[in-house]
């Protein structure tokens, strides 16, 4: 019984690929199109656009500046009052990801917009490998299909 265990365990092992570092391939504008794949127009505010996530805007999107990462883009509306944020951010590596998310997580302000925001537990944070997302949306079903186009990633 014991070895009939063993073995399945480094079946499993195996078609887990090992331990083996998923690397999500292509630019962050390549992925967030791929993220918003499938969600009807009518469904996303108006005015929604990619901007550079930079040293000078990233307190903004993600309520800290203590992150080390090599890139990042936000996904917002142009228009005022509207809480929907999704953000992308490559970590320098993956050693420390559990951190960089609680850090996140922590700092993160859901309800930056004026008169509106999103329930600090409805605030979605999760990464592939090195990719992290920032989901901060509104509306529960664009919400969830937003995670699920990142895990389709």
């Amino acid at each position: 019984m014991k070895k009939i265990f063993s073995l399945l365990i480094i079946m499993l092992l195996c078609l887990t690929g090992c331990g083996r570092e998923v690397k999500v391939e292509g630019t962050l504008e390549e992925l967030m199109a791929k993220v918003y794949e499938g969600i009807a127009q009518e469904n996303l505010p108006m005015g929604l656009t990619n901007m550079e996530v930079n040293e000078e805007t990233i307190e903004g999107f993600l309520g800290t500046k203590d992150i080390e990462y090599t890139e990042a883009i936000a996904s917002e509306s142009m228009v005022g009052s509207i809480a929907h944020s999704v953000v992308l951010v490559r970590a320098k590596d993956t050693k420390n990801i559990e951190t960089l998310k609680n850090t996140i997580k922590e700092n993160v302000n859901p309800r930056k917009w004026i008169c509106v925001g999103v329930e600090k537990e409805d605030v979605i944070i999760k990464n592939k490998g090195d990719l992290i997302i920032v989901i901060i949306v509104e509306n529960a079903d664009t919400r969830a299909q937003l995670e699920k186009g990142f895990d389709e990633l």
